[in-house]
């Protein structure tokens, strides 16, 4: 009622009022026709709110459980919705809601058909927007995505088969669906009663149902008729461009809104609708070739490019139509029409600025920002624009195919129709699946086209953004190709792709038209002197196809060789020192260039480079393969290249191969898992380059197969090549084992190979040097491949190369030195005989000396594996006593026990006697080498083995090592150096001068062969003194060994008669060794003693025979070792071998002495051998077993001292001793009676000791002037005679004392020798000792008889009354001593009156009167020179002499005194005392009166000095001499004298009174001096006679 009012306001509220009634269902069903009658009066009114609330409640009743069921209803509300549309009275407001309006209720008519027809319900947005601000891959995703869902929907929704029956909602939606198409049509709509509606409007209802309501088309059959019939001829017909479009048709929106319903069609139809589809895209691509405006070809393109970027669009087109042989190729067409655009940028004027707003446009679209021109763009511009927008949609479009082929193939390997390019499993050989086969044949009938296209846009365009993109295509279409097997278009993208990767800016400007992209990419030339610059453009490209390798590394196979090519030419640019990257210019300094980011991109490309290969690790073998082979063919193209090419060309070839060289390692590293599968392709392309005739190439070959080797065999699946105990082994073990065994030998073998095929050098020096790396790195781990490696080392040492033989040795030494414990053992005699191989080479000496070393240090080795059996080790091992080196030994033998463990299966298996005897075998016959170094380090080589580690030998080995290699090699050196040449050698010729050749300078003792093998002997013979000094105590139990002992005497005897010098002091030398070492020790039996004995005798027995100085020096080496077998052996000697001991040594004494070079003594020099005999002497005490020998020790040597000349002195010097010795043998007797055992009794046969000299001693002293022997010959004579036994001594002394004195009275003859002066000074030093003796016993002790005591007193006194009267105090001629040698002589004057008067005569010696007597009579006789000479002669004696008189006189008043403080009176100093002071008196009285003559006689003439200073010197002394009273006594005075001074003076000078009558005599002197002195001495008589008491008063 309200509405029927028909006033706005009321007709406004009426209208919302029935309006939610509608909503809430209250209104009946049958008020419906009331309702629209209603709507349709208030559509009519004018007011703008009325019509909207009218639209609104239009909207609600088909919302509604309203909605209407019958065509009349349904076109009412509809006509109303229509008339509001298309009235001129109606606002733009009002339009815009009745379009809306009719646009929501046709949706919710079809949304009620679609619920009749129990269809699928889900809707799908139009297909046809494309996205102007995303990618196209995004584009292909979400229709990807879209299409996947419709799809999904229609399978799982709707019926399989169509219907022909439709509800009455299905014929509401065909009636309107007729009147819509009618009206598209231009024609009016008979069901809707309107005569007319914009057609645009139209279409787009069209377009919203086509898109939104597929099910229905597909499903109702009437639909699909008015789609094919109605539709589709609408769409065909407004579509055509052959007549200029009228009115409506003519306007963009309407050919938009054509296009967008023909693409839905082709889009969601064209599987029904076949022919339509085919007649609508073959228009759709002859469109864009049309003289038509800008606009209309890029809304083409745009549908086009929506087509290639769906997946599903273009899977069906193409399945339906270009694989369908009857159809015609829709999807071909339309990529050739998309390129043909493209193409056209070629001819456009401005294609520069084109390309520039493409890749604008691209670059937009990749950061999400819509495209647009500047508002106040001119014309130009906008053209410019329109045509860029043109190629940027034939490009997306052609990308589109390219990421949907992408897609599609992606999909088949999902459902397993194609392989992954991940998979383990090779690819298969043909594909299969309907996928996989429309993906072929996809790429089969479109690659060539979109290459050309895409490649020419690449080729264009600098944008970052599409360049990406254009690389994206590259990659997701090769990646298909990859996977699809298809090889052509695979090899033509990446041909394509490669000539973008590295830029070389001359060649690119050269170029006047681009070659084919179908064709393969030829080889860049890179210039190493041009400045290679990278843009962005190459570096994407590089990563493009990296990103390729990385994802089809499975699937290139030949195709490798393209990426290869480029990745070579990328590695000379990254290596290149002119290569840059564009954002740096080349002008920069290098500091500034090398400090920027320019190498970033250098860094990435390398490591990508490197990352590829090293990648291969996860790629299938047959994969791996492929790259080898395509690395080889690289290789080989460059090596063949590279023999004709010159210069810059040349090296870019070697650089290439240089490439393919690195990649082939590095692939071979990374796939070490699985390289024997690999090992021969890879080194058989080293191989030859190792062999190539370029040194370049040889280079690389060589390293190359030295990294490779050394890879392989440092890998982890040779740590594991071990060997282990045999037992357990399981068939897996043994599997590997073969596995690794074929493995190793497969790697060690190139090397051999190499080296036995080619003659040249430096081939052979590489493999050596390669096998060295090996050796040194992993030599530990090698088990199997020992005979080709010992086997190629043999071959070198005979080869006459010295760079071969050395690199040879060095792995020798290598082996030797670090190896031989990892070897296994059946080839360790092949290294030994392969040792013995460079041993005996004659290219190099010092390779052969270095290789006998290593022969030491495989004895060293096989003495850690010597394991000796329990009988063996308790009868030979343990019977060598500890040694020199016995520490050594306990180690080596710990050692041992150590590795006991290790190597016990190999010493099951080894045979280590038989490899030290091979050892030995080869050292003696390197003893036997023509070259004296080689041979003589053999020879220490094999004794040093023998010596260190002998105690590892058994009784068995040790008899073979003497008789066939010790001794053997004695007598081979011996032999050679009795029959070698000696004929000098000037030495080896280093060149010219003045044209006189010059010769390397050779020592004297070296120049001739014979003497180089006496050198030789001389080593054997010290290695034989080594092996007896260690194990002569185990040697000489073996049964041969004393055989082997005599010869080596025999040799012994004859080299020191027939050899040289060295020879025989070695000889010499080896024996003495062996004795010194074990005689201490116990361990040298008697018999070998006196056979060393018996050798050094017969030595010196038949020296006589031959001179010169090597007799001298084995004489004196004989004589030196006979005094240290005597230190050493000592304990051994008894009586007859002590004998001989000191005759073989007189022996040398004489023969020296009688040999004796004047020329050395004329010098003051002792002969050597002399010397030698005085440095033994010392050493050649007696022990308490046999101490009878001192006598015949000290009486032999006594021998050798000044004899007396006369017959006369000779005979009493008999006599005297004989007589002497009459007394001692009671005396002897006595002693032995005394002594329980008897040890210290003394024979006859003792003392007379007959001397070992058979020749007179008087000859043999002559034969040495001035007495130099003798000289030596005292002081040691003496000391061994005070160390002698108290008995043998005292028998002894007496003709030592005699001995001295024969030399003291040298004097005389040769007053400047030194020998009396030692005499004197040893003489001295005997008495001292004695007299200490006696002091410290107390007396001799019992042992020694008085009448040998007397014997020694009475030589004593002798020797003093010869020598003090004789030789002392007296000018003796002398025209060679100075002043100080006189002094020192009077000094030793001195010295003996000082032992005599201080030491002797004042000690309380043994000895009797008459030998007191003697001795001071002695002293008063050499006081007696300056009184007893006329007073002429007295001015002619030299001042020592009086001083001598003087001093002897000084010693009477000495004897005579007495102090009762200082002196200890005994009975003897009594004695010697009151002897003393009566020939003191004498003496006195004989100089005053002397004196007093000689002063008349003089007159005024003054008395000569020395005799006034002898008569002052007695006078004072007479004033200070006190005498003791046992002393006065002896005094001849009257009696009553001696007892009144005996009883009142205490300091008692009776001896005054003597001299008194003398005294007054002087008193009348004319020298005062005289005169005072004699007044002093006769107040002391007053004294003593007590006169100075005595006064007249008293």
């Amino acid at each position: 009622m309200a509405c029927e009012v028909r006033t706005v306001k009321l007709s406004v509220i009426g209208l919302s009022c029935l309006q939610k009634l509608i909503t809430h269902d209250a209104v009946a069903p049958s008020a419906l026709k009331e309702i629209l009658s209603t709507l349709k009066n208030h559509a009519e009114m004018t007011d703008e709110s009325v019509q909207l609330k009218t639209l609104q409640t239009i909207l609600v009743v088909f919302q509604s459980h309203l909605h209407p069921e019958n065509e009349e209803n349904t076109a009412q509300a509809l006509g109303i919705c229509l008339r509001l549309l298309e009235s001129n009275r109606s606002s733009d407001s009002v339009r815009n809601t009745a379009a809306a309006t009719f646009r929501q209720a046709v949706a919710l008519i079809f949304d009620h058909v679609v619920c009749a027809e129990s269809l699928p319900t889900s809707k799908f947005g139009s297909g046809g927007q494309i996205s102007r601000t995303g990618t196209v891959t995004s584009d292909v995703s979400r229709g990807i995505n879209r299409s996947e869902s419709l799809e999904n929907e229609y399978v799982a929704g709707g019926p399989s088969l169509m219907r022909e029956t439709v509800t009455n909602a299905g014929k509401l939606g065909l009636c309107l669906l007729e009147d819509l198409t009618a009206l598209a049509a231009g024609g009016s709509a008979i069901w809707l009663r309107v005569s007319s509606l914009q057609r645009t409007f139209v279409l787009d209802i069209l377009e919203f149902i086509l898109s939104n309501y597929v099910a229905v088309f597909r499903t109702l059959v009437p639909y699909e008729q008015v789609l094919r019939y109605q539709i589709c001829s609408v769409l065909m017909t407004s579509i055509r461009t052959n007549a200029e479009p009228e009115g409506e048709a003519g306007e963009p929106s309407f050919r938009r809104m054509v296009l967008r319903s023909v693409a839905h069609i082709i889009r969601l139809y064209s599987s029904s609708l076949i022919t339509e589809c085919e007649v609508f895209l073959s228009m759709l691509v002859k469109v864009i070739f049309l003289d038509l405006p800008l606009w209309h070809r890029i809304l083409v393109l745009e549908i086009l490019r929506g087509f290639c970027v769906e997946a599903r669009t273009l899977r069906v087109l193409f399945q339906n139509f270009d694989m369908h042989p009857k159809n015609t190729n829709v999807v071909e067409g339309m990529v050739k029409a998309l390129a043909r655009v493209v193409s056209s940028v070629q001819v456009l004027d401005a294609s520069e600025e084109s390309l520039a707003a493409v890749a604008g446009m691209f670059s937009s679209k990749a950061k999400g920002v819509e495209w647009s021109l500047d508002n106040d763009a001119s014309n130009a511009a906008v053209l410019v624009a329109s045509e860029a927008h043109s190629i940027t949609l034939a490009v997306e479009g052609l990308l589109g195919v390219v990421f949907t082929v992408a897609t599609l193939t992606d999909e088949a390997v999902e459902v397993g129709e194609l392989e992954s390019p991940r998979c383990e499993n090779d690819p298969p050989a043909k594909c299969t699946g309907k996928t996989a086969a429309l993906c072929i044949s996809m790429v089969d009938s479109l690659w060539l086209t979109i290459l050309d296209a895409l490649s020419l846009i690449l080729s264009r365009s600098q944008g970052e953004a599409i360049v990406l993109e254009i690389l994206k295509g590259y990659q997701a279409f090769t990646q298909a190709c990859g996977v699809l097997c298809a090889v052509e278009p695979l090899n033509s993208f990446l041909a394509s792709l490669c000539k973008f990767t590295i830029n070389f800016p001359n060649e690119m400007e050269k170029r006047s038209a681009l070659q084919s992209p179908g064709s393969k990419r030829p080889e860049p030339l890179v210039d190493q002197r041009e400045n290679i610059v990278l843009t962005p453009k190459n570096v994407q490209a590089l990563r493009t196809l990296f990103n390729i390798a990385h994802r089809l590394h499975n699937m290139l196979g030949p195709s490798w060789v393209l990426v290869l090519e480029t990745l070579a030419a990328l590695d000379r640019a990254i290596h290149s020192p002119h290569a840059t990257t564009q954002e740096v210019s080349t002008a920069v300094p290098k500091l500034m260039r090398e400090s920027s980011g320019q190498y970033s991109d250098f860094n990435i490309l390398s490591s990508l480079n490197s990352q590829l290969f090293e990648s291969s690790a996860l790629m299938h073998l047959s994969a791996v393969k492929s790259l080898l082979s395509a690395l080889h063919q690289l290789s080989d193209q460059s090596l063949a290249a590279a023999s004709s090419a010159f210069g810059p060309a040349s090296s870019q070839k070697l650089g290439s191969i240089s490439f393919s060289v690195e990649r082939m390692i590095s692939i071979l590293v990374n796939n070490l898992h699985r390289v024997q599968s690999l090992w021969d392709q890879v080194v058989g392309h080293f191989l030859e380059l190792a062999d190539s005739s370029n040194q370049h190439l040889r280079t690389i070959g060589l390293d190359a197969l030295d990294q490779s080797i050394c890879a392989v065999l440092g890998s982890d699946g040779f740590q594991d090549n071990i060997p282990t105990g045999t037992h357990g082994r399981s068939q897996e073990m043994g599997t590997r084992l073969a596995e690794l065994r074929a493995l190793e030998c497969s790697v060690i073998s190139p090397l051999r190979v190499l080296y036995f095929s080619t003659q040249n050098i430096d081939v052979r020096a590489g493999s050596l040097k390669i096998l060295l790396h090996v050796l040194e790195r992993h030599g530990e781990k090698l088990l199997h491949s020992w005979p080709n490696i010992l086997e190629m080392l043999r071959s070198v040492a005979d080869v006459s190369e010295k760079d071969l033989v050395t690199l040879g040795f060095q792995s020798l030494r290598v082996i030797m030195n670090d190896g031989l414990s990892t070897i296994p053992a059946n080839y360790l005699h092949v290294c030994i005989d392969v040792t013995g191989a460079y041993s005996a080479q004659k290219t190099e000496l010092n390779i052969s000396l270095t290789a006998v070393g290593l022969l030491w240090t495989v004895t060293d080795f096989i003495a850690k594996g010597l394991i000796q059996e329990p009988e063996e080790k308790e009868a030979g091992v343990h019977s060598i006593p500890k040694q020199k080196d016995g520490e050594k030994a306990e180690e080596q033998a710990l050692g041992i026990s150590n590795n006991v463990n290790d190597q016990a299966s190999l010493t099951n298996m080894v045979d280590y006697d038989k490899l030290l005897f091979s050892v030995f075998s080869l050292l003696q016959k390197l003893g036997a080498d023509d070259r004296p170094e080689v041979r003589n380090s053999a020879v220490r080589t094999l004794f040093q083995s023998l010596g260190s580690h002998g105690q590892k030998l058994s009784k068995i080995m040790w008899e073979d090592c003497l008789s066939n290699y010790v001794f053997p090699a004695l007598d081979r050196a011996s032999h050679m150096a009795a029959t070698s040449s000696k004929d000098e050698w000037q030495g080896k010729e280093l060149g010219t001068r003045d044209g006189k050749a010059v010769h390397m300078l050779i020592h004297h003792s070296r120049n001739t062969v014979q003497k180089q093998w006496d050198e030789t002997l001389v080593l054997v013979l010290g290695g034989i003194a080594r092996i007896l000094r260690s194990f002569f105590p185990f040697l000489r139990c073996l049964t041969n060994f004393w055989s082997c002992w005599e010869s080596l005497l025999l040799f012994v005897k004859k080299s020191t008669l027939n050899g040289s010098k060295e020879v025989a002091l070695a000889a010499i030398n080896c024996l003495q060794t062996t004795v010194l070492s074990h005689s201490p020790k116990g361990n040298l039996p008697m018999p070998y003693l006196n056979s060393v004995l018996d050798v050094f005798e017969f030595v010196l027995q038949k020296s006589p025979n031959y001179t010169g100085n090597a007799a001298g020096k084995v004489k004196q080496e004989v004589v030196h070792g006979l005094g240290e077998l005597y230190v050493q052996a000592h304990r051994m000697f008894d009586e007859s071998m002590y004998t001989q001991l000191l005759a073989i040594i007189d022996l040398a004494v004489k023969q020296a002495i009688i040999t004796t070079d004047n020329f050395e003594t004329e010098f003051g020099h002792v002969p050597p051998v002399l010397r030698t005999v005085l440095e033994i002497l010392p050493l050649l005490r007696p022990t308490e077993q046999i101490s009878s020998m001192w006598l015949i020790l000290l009486r032999e040597f006594l021998l050798y001292l000044p004899r007396s000349n006369s017959p006369l002195q000779n005979e009493e010097d008999e006599s005297e001793h004989t007589s002497s010795s009459d007394h001692l043998p009671d005396a002897h007797m006595k002693v032995k009676d005394d002594m329980p055992n008897g040890t210290a009794s003394i024979s006859p046969t003792k003392v007379e000791a007959p001397s070992l000299s058979s020749v007179s001693t008087s000859s043999l002293t002559a034969g040495i002037p001035s007495y130099l022997f003798a000289e030596k010959l005292v002081p040691v004579l003496v000391d061994l005679f005070l160390q002698a036994p108290e008995i043998e001594k005292h028998i002894i002394f007496p003709e030592l004392i005699q001995s001295l004195g024969r030399c003291m009275m040298t004097r005389r003859d040769n007053p400047d020798g030194a020998l009396w002066r030692l005499a004197v000074e040893r003489f001295n030093d005997i008495l001292v000792d004695d007299i200490k003796r006696l002091t410290v016993n107390g007396g001799p002790t019992e042992s020694i008889g008085k009448p040998a005591r007397t014997r020694i007193w009475k030589e004593v006194a002798d020797v003093y009354e010869i020598f003090l009267i004789g030789y002392c105090g007296r000018a003796l001629p002398s025209n060679s001593l100075s002043s100080v040698a006189l002094r020192a002589d009077e000094s030793l004057e001195m010295t003996i009156l000082n032992v005599l008067g201080d030491e002797i005569l004042k000690s309380s010696i043994d000895a009797p009167l008459n030998i007191l007597q003697r001795l001071v009579f002695t002293l008063d006789r050499c006081a007696s020179r300056t009184c007893s000479l006329p007073i002429e002669t007295v001015e002619l004696m030299p001042s020592h002499c009086s001083r001598f008189s003087l001093t002897c006189l000084q010693k009477l008043f000495t004897l005579s005194s007495y102090c009762k403080e200082t002196d200890d009176w005994n009975l003897a100093r009594s004695e010697v005392s009151k002897i003393s002071i009566m020939t003191l008196m004498d003496r006195c009285q004989y100089i005053l009166n002397r004196f007093l003559v000689d002063e008349v006689e003089l007159g005024d003439r003054p008395l000569p000095r020395a005799r006034l200073e002898e008569i002052i010197f007695v006078l004072q002394e007479l004033a200070r001499l006190i005498i003791h009273s046992d002393t006065a006594v002896v005094l001849p005075l009257q009696s009553y004298l001696k007892t009144g001074l005996a009883e009142e003076n205490q300091d008692k000078r009776p001896h005054l009174l003597v001299l008194f009558p003398s005294f007054c005599e002087l008193v009348t002197s004319r020298e005062p001096r005289v005169r005072e002195l004699v007044q002093v001495l006769l107040r002391l008589i007053t004294r003593e006679l007590a006169l100075e008491k005595v006064s007249l008063t008293s």
